[in-house]
């Protein structure tokens, strides 16, 4: 078996040695990513692995078949950046990874204590020696009550965590999980806009929740919410969110991932131009945190990835199915 590995980080390098010793496996390995000028490292690959930046569309997915590919995964659990319903019109396997779910958890409930105690200001302070504690007030945790769209895996995680905490605790999602109902109420969707101090987002995209967050749905909000984006910047229209930040609608915005983040996000641009205005506006407010798509970035994490997606292109070729197969 030849597999193809694109975007393939050097945080990966130990775990694909350790598969290549267990397994009879043949590896092509790049760092770029799979696109006219990388396909060729492909030619003659039973299966192909990527990660989230390789934009698979159906020109392309033709020419990967075209090579005599039979099975693609990314090393990623969103897969909106493969055209999965015609890689499975044209023959080929495809299949995503899970993981667990703590790593993006825990750093949603950091970035929520990092906005209300106003660290990103006070980091800035202490940079230039500045001590002071005027504007820097925060609020805690235990008076809050948090509304969580979205309730599996990733969501009941969160809520579980901050069941600790002491807040009220809300919920939404078109199915309801029994076990959320130990630490939290459903409630129903527009309930959750008016009543949460906090809101958290952890569903999956889909043509459906597009742009769930916006003019619209922030209007709904209490004053002064804080939003937590760690799921799919497409999930919110950053525009909105631009103009409920100048507001003052939003009392703080944390976001994880961030819209056209694909050539900026996981590489090195400390002395270019950064060609997203948006980013570049949005991150100079003291109430905006933004981080580099990181959340999922621990060593578990990243290695359960790995395994997973290798293990099930394995699977693919052994008995043409997985479980991880979409």
């Amino acid at each position: 078996m030849k597999i193809a590995i694109y975007e393939k980080r050097t945080y990966e390098n130990n775990i694909i040695e350790e598969f290549k010793r267990r397994n009879d496996i043949e590896i092509v390995e790049t760092d770029e990513i799979l696109n006219d000028s990388t396909l060729h490292l492909c030619k003659d690959a039973d299966a192909v692995t990527t990660l989230g930046f390789s934009n698979l569309d159906a020109k392309l997915l033709d020419k990967i078949k075209e090579y005599g590919v039979k099975y693609i995964s990314t090393r990623t659990i969103g897969y909106n950046h493969y055209d999965v319903k015609y890689a499975k019109k044209i023959g080929l396997k495809v299949g995503n990874v899970s993981y667990s779910p703590n790593g993006v958890a825990d750093f949603t409930v950091m970035l929520m204590l990092v906005a209300l105690r106003k660290y990103k200001p006070a980091m800035w302070r202490q940079n230039v020696n500045d001590y002071t504690l005027n504007g820097l007030m925060g609020r805690e945790l235990r008076n809050m009550t948090v509304g969580v769209i979205g309730t599996g895996r990733i969501g009941y995680t969160v809520i579980k965590n901050l069941s600790g905490f002491g807040c009220k605790i809300i919920a939404y999602d078109k199915i309801k999980n029994e076990k959320v109902k130990d630490y939290a109420e459903y409630v129903a969707f527009d309930e959750l806009l008016k009543n949460s101090d906090i809101i958290t987002i952890h569903v999956p995209l889909t043509e459906e929740n597009k742009e769930l967050i916006n003019k619209c749905t922030i209007n709904m909000m209490k004053d002064g919410v804080v939003l937590i984006n760690t799921a799919r910047s497409e999930l919110t229209c950053i525009k909105d969110l631009i103009d409920a930040v100048e507001s003052e609608k939003l009392g703080a915005l944390a976001m994880d991932v961030f819209a056209n983040e694909d050539e900026i996000y996981h590489h090195h641009f400390s002395t270019d131009i950064i060609k997203n205005r948006d980013m570049a506006y949005l991150r100079q407010f003291p109430n905006v945190i933004l981080t580099q798509h990181m959340a999922f970035f621990t060593d578990s994490a990243v290695e359960e990835m790995i395994r997973n997606s290798l293990n099930s292109l394995v699977d693919f070729y052994k008995t043409g199915t997985s479980k991880y197969e979409l």
